[in-house]
């Protein structure tokens, strides 16, 4: 936030308030910054960097514990054990003109049976068999495949024949036992059921025992007769007993009873239907048929019309009750039929809603006959309570009779049958009238759609997706069903399994079939969510109905979306997506693509300029295709496909630079005898030419790319390797030849001329990859640095189990010799990941250490340089950075000497990236790396992309949270505003904190609105203070190579969540997040943003500035360039010739618009340079008046922007850009400087040399500040080491050299300093 300086307007005689209000704003910015447009256009356009995916899970895909596919949580939507009800039995035991014995009827009662009165037949006979007859003809309804066949008052002989013979026929499919008992008596309370005698004079019981050893398993059974419960709870009993006998059976080897044919844990998984419990009566209602059970399974669509007549309460005559609904029940579009459909939906939805996933999976999706019962169960179920029955089924199914569902059915058929008399009047010649459709399916969809408006984020089943499934079905709404669909798969992998489990992948398949052009985005959208939670198990499908033809057309020819669709290059990339994981490791499906020009399409959408996501996806699926085919790959070369690749190589986006590397990684064999024999030489060129256009990348500024960088060579190692092992060797040998040269050792000639005959092709392309390597294993990024010391100790351990093992294992003891020599000799502490590494690796086995997989000695030789000849050659030089530098006159003072602190050089805890667990060292080696990018690449497609992300979506805890730091933010500037006129005339004596950090401080930083003191120390170590309560919160340690230090610290992104950026001598950049954390610090970022740094006893480290507005990092130090990194791009935009031969001490930028930036240098120069200009021409200003080092030159974010430079002779300057010469001048401290500040906002800065002066910017001393050290030091002066304003609260802290402590001063004793 941008903020005008706002002067003392208490006194305007005050000198500092005339010289603020006749100088405004330096640099002539009066003028852009009073621009209400600008401001307006600042204010509005705020960006976070270093918070996308790729930081915050460094590129990992997510662990299979975590991953969408291994969530227990998630329904298994796959039908494994689908079975079919081949055959039925239709027993009807119904003796009709005898009643039952135990049976009273009532008079009028009940008489229809399948809807036949058997009163208007004389021939009891014939009636029966019209009865079994329709029947069967209703079952058909339900289920045509089924084999349906009729037992009409079997006795029991025909009864038990009659079943052997189904399950002979049916063999290990489902059984159909249909059982109507109301010509016999009630089925006994100890398990039987009645048939008759071949006289039918006498009824003969039927145990269920007997029954289920004829009929075996599995089975369903559906029971209508009085007393049905009785049957269900004795099936269970005798289920039971069976297991139990089939367990002693099984203990006892030697027993002669024979097994039976079916184990009797199958028979739990017989289903059963029951039209009521063991102590209830069927009712006898005449309204009503005697089979009521039945008539609600078989014939719902009739029974539910009788009984909503006679449930409502308008008078209605007796023959009203035969009302005929016109149409079929197939046909959707008539009366009948849409009320079919409508019945279909609600009793799916009802069971959707009620039941358990696996429970409805069962039940309802995986036999036809099975799932049509048990919606019209829950018709039962709802109509036979009314009348005091309660039918029961196994699995028990919780209540539905009072499900507010019902109501819509209701609706639906009053608004059916209101329709009824004026379609009867039309057809006898009346008023021609039009059926009116149901609006049921409309009305559902639109509670669907508010569903997903406010009850989505409760991750509850939503009771209208059944009824979405219902609708595909209808072409009026099926685009509107779809988007919906669309829009609820968006939400997860969780709402994509719920979609998976009711059954839409059938409907989805088959709708690749339609031509319509207005489904595809739609539909390319709804399969890129269900291929990326579960393509193994559609690959299948896609191959054998050839549907994945459909998203290559889309795809491969020009009008492939509809003319004018939003987002087309995205939903190309969904096409490119569902290809790439059809192709993944199916040879069939790669045979698929072949013939069609899927290559050539995506070779021409990698040149997409407009969506990254394309050209992302396009790569990754010539990844796929290129994947062990090698014909595939060969259609590559003739397209020249490498090539057009390597141009993507410079993309602006890292995540498509990766993906180019995923594409040639797949390209590279990754075996020795791999390719087309007659190939073999152009092969091998065009894998030389790719690794050689990849080299750039291992200074790329995302680790995600240099992680692939490293699988891309891991390849071609594994593919050359015998060439690696040859330069590895003579690399060695060279190392040990300059090493003993630098030293004045007589050279040992034996080695190097018994194998002088091995070629060493000093300048090939196998040398630049193996340097690479080298270089990529020291890497600050953790992972990228482990994965290419894993390279580099592959070839060491084949060195070692070659013909060259013994002089190889000279060479190597050697070096780790002198490792350790040139450890020894500088006192630098040990790595502890080199000490353990190191620890197990011995060299008296080299065939053992390949089988065990152990790391080779280049772990201690190599882990912290970038070789072992640059260890060398700092041996011969006798440089080590850890001795104290000598204090030149030009040079700044150090703090270095005696140390403060017992803590040894780099310990603390070591931040890990995201994702990321390190390889134990006892796993085997195996080549080539595996890259986890594709996977990660896949997570876009299950993160939700049509609803606003949570900390944009009002309400959501993360939109809360970034809604009360920016109240605080702005409840921070409000409060500190008034401050400003303080800090010119206060003491500054006011010590309010007394901090001992146990090392010595050489930088300190203030957080803007945390309440955050970043202290780092000459340990390698970085602590975070909650500087009002005197608290340290972590201490962590940067990971720097022993000897350097940390000399840049800073943080961004502070209007949000801070970021810590770390800059270190080595030239490497780090950021942390969640810095102030033990626990959850992880780093997000690191990258070396400055090359071949030479260290000297007369270096400035690493120096920065960060631009927030602009995302740019600009870097400078013991190099002669200043280096402009982009944080969304990750790239190096620019390097700025510094012209300057003495190191870039400081930098500074104007914050705002970020063109200009100033440096400070070694000699006292100042350089202003316009990063709109040419490099070369970029500086376009020096200022030359400064004698000695720069220690500090500032450019004010707020106040008057003030721009200030000291230097360590005591001078300071104040200037303004468009001026040759300081606007003021005065000096500081007779004695020199030794830290300089400027307040961010307020009209002060800081010096500090043996006191703190506060100056005025008028250069006035307003205040002086003797910080008190810790303890004290005979024979020495303190000396200030380093100081920290506050940048917007009038608080300062101060270090002393040599003392751990850090003093925190308040400009006046009453401010009170609130983060709430």
């Amino acid at each position: 936030m941008l903020e005008g300086f706002d002067g003392v307007r208490d006194d305007p005689d005050d000198a500092a308030f005339k010289y603020h209000e006749r100088m405004a704003l330096r640099h002539g910015f009066e003028e852009v910054y009073n621009s209400e447009y600008y401001m307006n256009l600042l204010a509005q356009n705020f960006y976070i960097y270093f918070d996308d995916k790729r930081h915050e899970t460094a590129g990992n895909p997510k662990p299979p514990s975590l991953s969408s596919s291994a969530d227990a949580s998630l329904p298994d939507w796959r039908m494994k054990d689908r079975q079919k009800t081949v055959s039925a039995a239709i027993v009807l035991c119904l003796n009709l003109g005898v009643d039952p014995p135990d049976v009273v009827k009532t008079d009028p009662c009940a008489k229809l049976e399948a809807w036949v009165d058997p009163s208007d037949h004389n021939d009891a006979k014939k009636a029966l068999e019209l009865i079994g007859k329709n029947l069967q003809a209703q079952y058909e309804t339900l289920s045509m495949r089924t084999r349906y066949k009729q037992s009409l008052d079997p006795n029991v002989e025909d009864a038990k024949r009659f079943c052997i013979s189904l399950r002979r026929g049916a063999k290990d499919e489902r059984i159909l036992f249909h059982y109507n008992g109301h010509g016999v008596p009630r089925p006994t309370p100890s398990g039987e059921i009645w048939v008759f005698n071949k006289g039918y004079t006498q009824y003969i019981p039927v145990s269920i025992m007997d029954l289920q050893t004829w009929l075996g398993a599995p089975c369903l059974f559906v029971y209508d007769c009085h007393a049905a419960g009785n049957i269900v709870k004795n099936f269970n009993r005798f289920v039971e007993q069976r297991i139990v006998d089939d367990k002693l059976r099984s203990r006892d080897p030697n027993s002669n009873v024979p097994m039976p044919a079916f184990p009797g844990v199958m028979y739990r998984e017989c289903i059963q239907l029951a039209a009521c419990r063991a102590n209830e009566s069927l009712p006898l209602n005449p309204d009503l048929p005697m089979d009521l059970f039945t008539c609600c399974l078989t014939t719902p669509i009739e029974i539910a019309i009788r009984w909503f007549i006679l449930q409502s309460p308008l008078p209605r005559d007796k023959k009203n009750l035969d009302v005929t609904i016109p149409g079929r029940l197939a046909d959707r579009r008539t009366p009948l039929g849409e009320l079919n459909w409508i019945f279909t939906a609600i009793t799916d939805t009802i069971a959707w809603s009620q039941l358990e996933p696996p429970l409805f999976k069962k039940l309802f999706r995986q036999d036809l006959m099975v799932a049509a019962l048990f919606r019209n169960f829950l018709l039962a179920e709802r109509i036979m309570r009314v009348h005091n029955c309660h039918p029961v089924s196994e699995p028990a199914l919780p209540p539905t009779h009072n499900h507010p569902m019902w109501e819509s059915w209701d609706l639906a058929v009053d608004q059916c049958l209101a329709q009824l008399p004026m379609r009867e009047a039309a057809e006898e010649g009346g008023q021609t009238y039009e059926y009116k459709h149901s609006t049921f399916f409309e009305e559902q969809l639109t509670a669907f759609e508010i569903w997903l408006k406010y009850g989505s984020k409760t991750k509850r089943r939503p009771e209208q997706l059944p009824v979405v499934l219902q609708v595909l079905l209808s072409q009026v709404h099926r685009l509107r069903a779809l988007i919906l669909l669309s829009r609820f798969l968006d939400l997860g992998p969780w709402a994509v399994y719920l979609a998976l489990s009711i059954g839409i992948f059938p409907y989805v398949l088959k709708l690749l079939q339609s031509p319509a052009q207005e489904l595809r985005p739609v539909l390319v959208f709804i399969w890129a969510r269900i291929m990326s939670v579960d393509y193994q198990n559609i690959q299948q499908e896609l191959l054998k109905d050839n549907g994945c033809s459909y998203f290559i057309q889309i795809l491969t020819s020009k009008d492939g979306l509809p003319t004018g669709a939003e987002n087309a290059g995205e939903h190309y990339a969904m096409c490119a997506f569902i290809i790439a994981l059809f192709c993944r490791g199916n040879k069939a499906a790669q045979r698929a693509c072949m013939g069609s020009d899927v290559l050539q399409a995506c070779l021409l959408h990698i040149q997409d300029p407009d969506c990254a996501l394309l050209r992302q996806w396009a790569c990754l699926c010539i990844s796929q295709l290129w994947d062990n085919n090698t014909e595939m790959k060969w259609i590559g070369v003739r397209e020249d496909a490498p090539a057009k690749l390597v141009v993507l190589l410079d993309d602006p986006v890292p995540e498509v630079r990766t993906a180019v590397l995923v594409a040639l990684s797949t390209f590279l064999e990754t075996s020795e005898s791999g390719g087309v024999p007659d190939y073999v030489e152009e092969l091998e060129a065009r894998e030389s030419q790719i690794a050689f256009a990849t080299l750039k990348l291992t200074g790329d500024g995302s680790g995600m790319v240099r992680k692939e960088i490293v699988v891309l060579f891991s390849r071609f190692v594994k593919h050359y390797a015998s060439k690696f092992i040859v330069i590895a060797f003579r690399q060695l040998e060279v190392d040990r030849q300059q090493y003993k040269s630098m030293n004045g050792m007589a050279s040992d000639s034996a080695s190097s001329t018994s194998f002088s005959s091995l070629d060493f092709p000093r300048s090939t392309i196998f040398v630049g990859v193996w340097k690479a390597l080298l270089v990529l294993s020291t890497d600050p990024f953790t992972e990228v640095g482990d994965m290419a010391s894993l390279v580099v100790d592959y070839v060491y351990l084949l060195l070692l189990n070659s013909p060259l093992a013994r002089v190889s294992e000279e060479l190597l003891e050697s070096a780790r010799g002198s490792q350790m020599r040139h450890a020894s000799s500088s006192g630098e502490s040990t790595d502890s990941d080199t000490s353990s590494v190191s620890s197990q690796s011995t060299f008296s086995s080299p065939q053992r250490q390949v089988s065990a997989g152990s790391s080779s000695v280049l772990a201690s030789t190599l882990r912290r340089s970038v070789s072992i000849a640059t260890s060398f050659r700092n041996l011969a030089l006798g440089y080590n950075e850890n001795d104290s530098p000598v204090t030149e006159p030009n040079q700044p003072p150090t703090a270095n000497g005696i140390s403060v602190s017992t803590v040894p050089y780099g310990t603390g805890i070591r931040p890990k990236t995201a994702r990321y667990n390190r390889r134990s060292t006892h796993e085997p080696i195996t080549m080539p790396l595996q890259s986890g990018f594709f996977d990660w690449s896949c997570e876009y497609f299950q993160e939700p992309q049509m609803s606003q992300p949570e900390m944009d979506e009002p309400g959501s805890m993360e939109y809360n949270r970034r809604l009360w730091r920016r109240t605080r933010n702005e409840k921070t500037l409000a409060y500190t505003q008034p401050q400003k006129e303080l800090a010119a005339h206060s003491s500054w004596n006011y010590q309010i904190g007394f901090i001992n950090n146990a090392t010595q401080p050489t930088k300190l930083v203030f957080a803007q609105f945390e309440p955050h003191l970043i202290v780092v120390d000459d340990r390698d170590g970085v602590a975070v203070w909650n500087w009002p309560e005197n608290k340290k919160l972590n201490r962590f340690c940067n990971m720097n190579p022993p000897g350097t230090k940390i000399t840049e610290a800073k943080l961004i992104n502070e209007d949000d969540v801070p970021l810590l950026m770390t800059g270190a001598g080595d030239g490497v950049i780090r950021l942390y997040r969640n810095y102030e954390s033990e626990d959850k610090i992880e780093l997000a970022c690191a990258w070396r943003a400055l090359t071949d740094m030479l260290p000297s006893n007369r270096s400035s480290g690493l120096v920065a500035d960060w631009q927030q507005g602009r995302g740019t990092m600009l870097v400078g130090g013991d190099v002669k360039v200043i280096r402009l990194w982009d944080a969304p791009r990750e790239l190096c935009m620019a390097d700025i010739p510094a012209r300057s031969g003495s190191p870039i001490t400081s930098l500074t930028s104007d914050q705002v618009a970020g063109h200009v930036f100033i440096a400070g240098f070694g000699d006292g120069a100042l350089r202003v340079y316009d990063r709109r200009i040419d490099p070369r021409e970029a500086m376009v200003k020096v200022w030359k008046y400064h004698k000695s080092w720069v220690l500090n030159v500032h450019m004010q974010r707020g106040g008057a922007r003030e721009l200030a430079s000291g230097s360590v002779d005591g001078m300071v300057h104040l200037w303004d850009l468009r001026s040759d010469e300081p606007v003021l001048s005065f000096q500081s401290h007779a004695r020199g400087m030794r830290a300089h500040y400027v307040h961010e906002h307020a009209p002060i800065l800081a010096t500090g040399s043996q006191t703190v002066k506060i100056w005025r910017l008028t250069g006035e001393n307003t205040a002086t500040v003797k910080n008190n050290s810790g303890y004290m030091l005979q024979n020495r002066l303190s000396y200030v080491s380093a100081l920290a304003f506050h940048p917007h609260r009038m608080v300062m802290a101060v270090n002393n050299s040599h003392d751990s402590h850090i003093g925190v001063y308040n400009c006046t004793a009453n401010l009170v300093h609130d983060f709430s």
